[in-house]
């Protein structure tokens, strides 16, 4: 495959995937700001999400300091900025439309009408239904996309390499979002012990899976062992990181060797970890490193497979 195909099968899924992303940022910080408490510490909660996504900077840069209300629009409908949903969902279309012939038509199709509605999406839904509703779309639209990749895509090195971003993305997102939440915890911005970790689970649609595996209160260090170990939940680091080196080892070649090799010892490190390595006073280490380790797998892979371009981590 053409390095500049694979490149634009690589960043669609990747972009795809970080809109979904977002999303659950979004929910898990929004349903926390409904809460009683003052705003300063609703402004403290999206500072702490905008900072795990690596945008705070550019927000500050563009509106100042972190109010209770301007993230959720920014993060949401930001036209300029390439970390928005509204951003994300436009970069993923380009993408698409450069690579028509790799990608089936009913993937093109799914794509174009999630970017033409958005579009037609008012810029004015501020109201809390609306905005729920907007975060639950945009989790449908790229699951849905998400389906017609796995039943109409020929298993291919195009397929491999799109299942790569997706899954390096997903991994890279809920270790973030767990960074977002662990942060607010910590430091006091977040109401509500149990509720947060609940939120939190459902933004994650991980709610249900956690009761039928632990069947108790739900607790800090469970979740963080459910997001990050677990084999079995679809959205937890581990799962995402198996994928992601499964599908490295199809397109792999001689130049790749030390990436396949870096991928498969993350591999190994989530696949036998232990509790204790994610219990909460550990967490915020473990999980710089994880990032730190997809940042630089992700490098690699540009690297041996991609045009030579600056990329987003």
């Amino acid at each position: 495959m053409l390095s500049r195909t694979a490149d634009h099968i690589y960043w669609l899924g990747r972009y795809v995937e970080r809109a979904e992303t977002l999303a659950r940022a979004l929910d898990v910080q929004y349903r926390l700001s409904l809460l009683p408490q003052p705003a300063q510490a609703i402004a403290a909660g999206w500072m702490d999400t905008l900072h795990e996504l690596g945008l705070l900077q550019e927000f500050r840069e563009r509106f100042g300091d972190v109010d209770a209300e301007r993230p959720r629009q920014f993060l949401a409908f930001d036209r300029q900025s390439p970390g928005s949903i509204y951003g994300c969902l436009r970069i993923a279309r380009e993408n698409a439309r450069a690579v028509r012939g790799a990608i089936t038509a009913e993937m093109w199709e799914t794509l174009n009408a999630t970017w033409l509605e958005l579009r037609s999406l008012s810029m004015k839904r501020q109201e809390p239904d609306a905005f729920a509703l907007f975060i639950d779309w945009v989790k449908h639209r790229s699951q849905l996309f998400r389906g017609v990749l796995m039943s109409t895509m020929l298993r291919d090195e195009g397929y491999s390499f799109m299942r790569m971003g997706m899954s390096l993305e997903r991994g890279d997102g809920t270790a973030r979002i767990l960074g977002a939440r662990l942060a607010s915890a910590s430091g006091g911005a977040a109401t509500g012990g149990f509720y947060q970790w609940s939120v939190l689970l459902r933004a994650m649609s991980a709610f249900e899976n956690y009761r039928k595996l632990y069947r108790d209160a739900v607790v800090p260090e469970r979740v963080a062992e459910l997001l990050v170990l677990s084999d079995s939940d679809p959205r937890s680091l581990r799962r995402s990181v198996d994928d992601l080196y499964a599908n490295l080892q199809v397109v792999a070649n001689q130049r790749s060797r030390e990436t396949e090799r870096r991928a498969g010892e993350f591999n190994a490190l989530l696949r036998f970890g232990q509790a204790e390595s994610v219990a909460t006073g550990r967490l915020r280490e473990y999980l710089d490193d994880c990032v730190e380790r997809l940042r630089n797998i992700d490098r690699r892979i540009s690297s041996d497979f991609l045009v030579a371009v600056e990329t987003v981590a």
